[in-house]
């Protein structure tokens, strides 16, 4: 599990949507929702991205260890 501030989402989105596994966020009810390929989602995310002011705080658990140093070289390459 790992705990991210995106500040440039169409680059996290592009990382994510480039995953070979699930990329599961973790909701604050508990569930957990794939977030990879999932345009719904995505749009949903991208609107609270730009109400607070292009900052999202996420959790995302990332099963397939590849898929995890992906994002992890993108949020350290970006910060």
């Amino acid at each position: 599990m790992v705990k991210l501030n995106i500040l440039n989402m169409k680059y996290f989105l592009n990382r994510v949507n480039a995953c070979t596994g699930k990329v599961n966020m973790l909701c604050p009810d508990g569930k957990k929702r794939n977030i990879n390929g999932e345009e719904r989602l995505q749009d949903s995310l991208w609107q609270q991205y730009c109400q607070n002011k292009n900052c999202l705080r996420l959790v995302l658990e990332i099963p397939n260890p590849t898929d995890y140093m992906s994002i992890i070289s993108y949020y350290v390459g970006d910060c």
